[in-house]
Order: C-alpha cells, then structure tokens, then sequence
C-alpha cells in the first residue's frame, strides 16, 4: 500500500467533501424544481380545463327587459310632463296649432338615421309616429278627416299607421268632402289622395286663410310599406312650422292634352283633372329646387299650353325613400 503524506491526505479530503457537496446540491435543486414545475403543469391543466361561463338565465334576460319596459314608460309620461308644461307655455289647448311639420319631419329623418337592429324600421317608424300625433292630440284636439274614395281599407290603414287610435277618425267620400270639413274646423286635417282625383279638391286652399298642404305621407318611403298609400295632409299650421323643400302650385293652363303631360313629366309630379272653364285642365303640381316654378312655366308654353293662373297651396318635406338593400336616400 503506498504511503500517503499527510498533505495530499488533507487534499484528497478536500476533493472527496467538494465532490459530496456537490452532489447534495444538485439533489437539493431537483428536489425543489421538480414540485414546482408540477405546479405550473397542475395550473395549465386547471386552466384549460376551466368551463366558458354559463349564459345569463331566461329569468335574467326577462328582468332586463321589463326593466326596459319601465324605462320606456317612464320616458314617456315624463315627456307628458313636459308636453303639459309646453300647452301652458304656448297657450295651444283651444287654437288647435300644434302641427309642426318641419320639426316633424326632423325628427323622422333621424329616427330613419340612427335606426339598426332587428327591429322592423316600420314598427319604429309607426310608434314615433303615434307618440308625435297623440301628444300633438293632447296639446290641441283634432280629427282626421279621410277621404275614402280611392279606397277605404287602405286609408283607413294609412290614418291608423301615422295617427293611431287615440286621433278621431272621420271618413268622406270625396277629397273636397274631407278638404271643406278641415276649412270648417279650428285645427282638424285631411287625407287626400296624392297621386289621383275626380275634382280639383286644391283649387279651395288658394285663398290666404285657407288650409294648406302640409305634408305627404308617408314620409318614409319604400315598397313592403304597411301604409303605402301616398296622400296629402292638408290643415293649417303657423307660417314658421311648413317645411317648404317641396312646392305645391295650384294651375290652371288651356290647351292641356297628353304630349304636355308626357313633356312634363321630368320636371315635376302633376295630378291633373278637367277644367272645363279654361278649356283645360286644373293642376296640382309638386316643385323641388328653386326657379322650378319658372321651368315649368316655360316647358308648358313651349309644348303649346297657356297658363291662366298659379297660386301656392301648400308645401311638405323631400320624402325619404329607402330601397331593399336597407340604405336611405332622400
């Protein structure tokens, strides 16, 4: 056995307890590493087998929807509130001027404007349209006087849609029935067919205290309308309240016959009948866009007509129209 100095036997010690001392540690570090690697496996498991969370109940969603309901109720009796402090203001309960078109039709156009949802533009546009003419009611009491000549049903679905139930309805049998019973009233209106006529019913409103035209229904336009029905509202309302983006004219022109129609046509909407005091024809013509009136004049004597007289009877709103695709033009 060779014989080891007591130097290199306190060196091989050295080595011996270095080498344990190391071992310890790396046992110590695995020890410690492994539980917490386990610990972050245990959480990514955890985590990803953690469920989505659950989908409100129906008696959540339910809750949520009368509380909406109050809300809108609540809306609705404070604007009566304030409708009610607006009659004292105004004085209007016995005047019966509380029409507004030109705010009207404002508001409409924004209705149309911000509209997105599943919710039907009609039944929007229907409940706006019943809260305006009831609290218009309220302000200043008045009926709908219908001329159901170019159809009841579709009339009487036209007054119901824009004016509801609240509103009396009173049918006639002519557009000048309707017309003579506004003129008669302290603030009633008429609704008249815009498209057609048997009598120039207008030829009335072109005195200075007579009613005028003040709007055309319905204002939002397009084809599955549920009261698509064109006619024209005629009543009296303050000068500051029209909307005068379109005309009305009252004409009466000699000589009319149906190459002046079809000349016509481009410039403007024309509902005409048979004047025989002129020889001619009485109509009514809507005129959008300044000088208008002029052009119209001019065309009329270009294709041979001569007109005897003009006289404004009325104006309303530029209608907006709004195609299947879903987007509005006006």
């Amino acid at each position: 056995m060779p014989c080891v100095s007591n130097h290199e036997a306190l060196e091989l010690a050295a080595i011996l307890r270095d080498a344990r001392n190391g071992a310890l540690l790396r046992m110590r570090s695995e020890i410690h590493s492994q539980p917490l690697r386990m610990r972050g496996e245990s959480r990514q498991v955890a985590h990803m087998s953690k469920p989505p969370p659950a989908p409100p109940s129906l008696q959540v969603l339910r809750k949520e929807i009368d509380s909406i309901d109050e809300q809108v109720h609540r809306l609705l009796m404070a604007r009566g509130d304030i409708i009610d402090r607006l009659i004292q203001v105004k004085q209007t309960q016995e005047v019966g001027s509380a029409f507004r078109p030109a705010r009207e039709a404002d508001m409409m156009r924004r209705l149309v404007e911000r509209h997105r949802g599943i919710l039907p533009l009609d039944t929007v546009e229907s409940i706006w349209r019943v809260i305006i003419s009831t609290f218009t009611y309220v302000q200043a009491p008045f009926s709908v006087h219908a001329d159901v000549s170019v159809g009841e049903s579709a009339m009487r679905d036209s007054a119901r849609f824009h004016f509801g139930f609240t509103v009396p309805y009173v049918s006639h049998f002519s557009a000048s029935a309707a017309v003579e019973a506004v003129a008669k009233s302290k603030g009633d209106l008429a609704l008249v067919s815009a498209t057609s006529s048997r009598a120039p019913w207008w030829i009335t409103l072109e005195g200075s205290g007579a009613p005028k035209i003040i709007a055309r229904l319905p204002f939002v336009e397009r084809a599955d309308h549920p009261a698509a029905l064109p006619v024209f509202v005629v009543s009296r309302v303050a000068d500051n309240a029209m909307v005068t983006e379109v005309e009305m004219w009252s004409m009466r022109v000699s000589g009319w016959n149906a190459e002046i129609a079809r000349a016509l046509s481009p410039l403007a909407e024309i509902v005409a009948v048979p004047d025989t005091a002129f020889d001619g024809a009485a109509l009514l013509v809507s005129i959008a866009g300044a000088n208008r009136l002029e052009k119209i004049k001019a065309a009329m004597i270009e294709a041979g007509a001569s007109v005897r007289s003009s006289a404004l009877v009325g104006s309303h709103a530029t209608r907006y129209t709004v195609p299947l695709n879903g987007s509005v033009k006006s």
